[in-house]
């Protein structure tokens, strides 16, 4: 471990990884919204977030959402709302690292004088 890892950098870490994963999956069901047959994917982040430590995010088809004839079932209202708020979740990750950095420096100032 360097001088600057801790345990609370490395889950942030995880933390904004997983929350990273996720928008590109988001970003894959708008993109796809015409794709005739595409199914939405999806990961929990929860349990996600808790597996990211051993292993790579498991994605799966959302159950249960309304299809078109054409067999999509992406709705842009659901996954807009998944986008807000999974950017949401990385501005707060980013801003606890922001903190835990700004510890660190008032750590080394302090050590200073």
């Amino acid at each position: 471990m360097s001088l600057i890892e801790s345990n609370t950098l490395t889950a942030l870490g995880r933390y904004l990884n997983v929350a990273a994963f996720r928008q590109g999956l988001i970003a894959t069901n708008m993109a796809n919204i015409d794709t005739p047959g595409y199914r939405t994917r999806d990961l929990d982040f929860r349990t996600e977030l808790q597996r990211s430590q051993c292993a790579k995010p498991q994605v799966s088809e959302v159950p249960g959402l309304l299809e078109r004839p054409d067999g999509n079932n992406v709705s842009v209202d659901r996954e807009s709302m998944l986008l807000a708020q999974t950017q949401l979740q990385f501005r707060v990750g980013v801003q606890l690292i922001r903190a835990e950095f700004r510890r660190f420096l008032t750590a080394i100032n302090e050590g200073r004088q």
